[in-house]
């Protein structure tokens, strides 16, 4: 039993297949696996959760990780362990979430692109066909992750309580979120996963684009990420397509493409959870291994 897992720092997707790409198991969700985040303890409660990735922990062969937090060595072999512990007869190998955007949204192995996430964080890389390319650290949710659903929360929270929301819009809000200010505060200092609960707003976007307040917002968001992230490679920005993975990018298209315009990058593939293509990846290289 072979396991494909893509997760971010809010849910992971566990797909398990045989050698021929077969699925064997219904689609497993936990919660988020980020190794940067969560302690040792939590890494190990989350997966335990799962009664079906228990029930057949021995049957696993390999598992293929693709998460946030696993771009550096301590987080990821932190989680490598935590695997290796619970699937003791498995090959497992840890990459970060980056390599799962690439390969979930290239159109072949060794396609050169400029390679971006836009989920509950945010991150850009340039794959040149072969390796993995990332000129800036990320230093997490409160200092980075432009263009984002904690990014976008966060913006909503402020624009609410600073009151540069319109009226109808800012009411819609109040009506779908405790919007208490101990509430808020409780969530944001004193549980885990803040950056989680601060890109559980962003999805109160996507249920509003009909607003001008809105389409700028994200905008905004996008032009941010644009100049931090995206030209950090303004070297190879003209010749390459530059994709987008995860569910911010996926419902902020439109606005993405018009960013694009704005700035003269050519736009690839959109691609909401990279997870299918991943399957199809480590099967045709298990294959030819094999052969």
């Amino acid at each position: 039993m072979i396991l494909i897992v893509d997760s971010g720092s809010t849910k992971s997707d566990w797909i398990a297949v045989d050698e021929n790409g077969d699925q064997l198991l219904e689609k497993i969700r936990t919660k988020g696996l980020n190794p940067a985040i969560l302690s040792e303890k939590k890494l190990f409660r989350t997966i335990r959760k799962s009664n079906l990735l228990l029930e057949n922990s021995d049957k696993v062969t390999h598992i293929f990780f693709y998460g946030a937090g696993c771009g550096t060595e301590r987080p990821r072999l932190l989680l490598y362990s935590v695997l290796l512990e619970i699937f003791p007869n498995a090959h497992i190998e840890v990459n970060e979430d980056t390599m799962a955007a690439v390969r979930g949204t290239v159109d072949h192995d060794d396609q050169a692109a400029i390679v971006c996430i836009l989920g509950t964080g945010s991150n850009c890389s340039y794959f040149d066909g072969k390796n993995l390319f990332q000129r800036v650290t990320s230093l997490g949710y409160s200092l980075m992750d432009d263009a984002s659903g904690n990014y976008y929360g966060r913006q909503l929270i402020r624009d609410y309580y600073f009151k540069h929301m319109p009226e109808d819009i800012r009411v819609s809000f109040a009506d779908k979120y405790n919007m208490d200010s101990d509430y808020i505060k409780f969530n944001l200092y004193k549980q885990p996963k803040p950056n989680a609960y601060l890109a559980n707003f962003a999805e109160f976007m996507f249920l509003n684009k009909d607003s001008e307040y809105i389409k700028e917002l994200i905008k905004t968001g996008v032009r941010l990420f644009t100049r931090n992230y995206i030209m950090q490679f303004k070297d190879v920005v003209d010749n390459v397509p530059v994709h987008f993975a995860g569910s911010i990018a996926f419902f902020a298209e439109d606005e993405i493409r018009t960013v694009a315009k704005e700035e003269g990058f050519t736009i690839g593939n959109f691609v909401r959870r990279p997870i299918d293509k991943l399957v199809d990846y480590h099967i045709r290289n298990l294959k030819k291994t094999m052969n």
